[in-house]
């Protein structure tokens, strides 16, 4: 517990030591030009309902690795999520597809409990589950960031864990950089979330260092709570009246029998 508490007086003291937000992007969650996404919007039409190929990296405890806590809507809580570990990833399906349309297509949620502790990680997506392309991203962080620094949200873009949680940091498919022979834009089933180790080995799509926290430890690397869908590829009428009229049947036959 005195770890804990160290650990989040630390954290808030950083916060509101560091200076205004200086970078090109996007604020923090709450701020005038956020793109942020709270959780319970109106916007979310679906969220994830499975997963796959859960990579686990470096210092994550057991008691985070539960990937099916990333399944279904997002909790916006600092434990109801499954821990990546340093250098770890994850894999989410879809029954329903997402669909390149108007404006933000999907966000991701991750578990910060304020504005400036920002693990982050790359997004990749796959419509057939094997060809994955990677958003464009940015990090303009100058320097590296101890395990309890801060990153000014404003020199991030392009990567999930931007905002705090309770708040998903949206992509827009229309960004994505992709060969039309191996992705079909409009009916992407996979997402891949991909930890990004702050200690100055990865790299953003520039080829600058990406800095995030860096060493942690326990619950190390991106905390997934959800990834929510706002453009959902509609059921086709067709196969819509189909189930009506079978379900129709079945109820005309039981009534005939009854």
């Amino acid at each position: 517990m005195k770890k804990v508490l160290l650990f989040t007086l630390i954290v808030s003291i950083s916060m509101f030591t560091t200076a205004a937000w200086a970078g090109p992007y996007a604020p923090a969650a709450g701020e005038e030009g956020s793109t942020a996404i709270h959780m319970d919007d109106e916007a979310f039409v679906a969220w994830a309902t499975g997963y796959e190929d859960y990579i686990i990296g470096d210092n994550v405890s057991s008691t985070w690795q539960t990937p099916e806590k990333a399944l279904g809507k997002a909790v916006g809580s600092s434990y109801d999520i499954v821990c990546l570990g340093a250098g770890g990833s994850i894999v989410l399906t879809f029954d329903t597809a997402i669909y390149d349309g108007d404006g933000y297509d999907f966000a991701v949620f991750e578990n910060s409990f304020n504005s400036t502790f920002l693990e982050l990680a790359y997004v990749e997506v796959s419509s057939d589950g094997v060809n994955y392309f990677r958003f464009d991203n940015d990090s303009q962080t100058a320097s590296a960031v101890g395990g309890f620094g801060a990153v000014d949200p404003t020199n991030i873009d392009g990567l999930a864990g931007k905002y705090k949680q309770g708040y998903g940091t949206p992509f827009d498919l229309a960004d994505l950089s992709y060969d039309a022979e191996l992705l079909d834009i409009d009916n992407i089933t996979y997402i891949r979330i991909v930890d990004i180790i702050g200690d100055g080995t990865y790299l953003d799509s520039d080829g600058d260092v990406i800095y995030d926290p860096y060493p942690t430890s326990g619950s190390a690397g991106f905390d997934l709570d959800a990834i929510g869908v706002i453009n959902a590829v509609p059921v086709p009428a067709a196969i819509w009246l189909l189930g009506s009229g079978l379900l129709g049947i079945i109820g005309i036959r039981k009534r005939k029998y009854s």
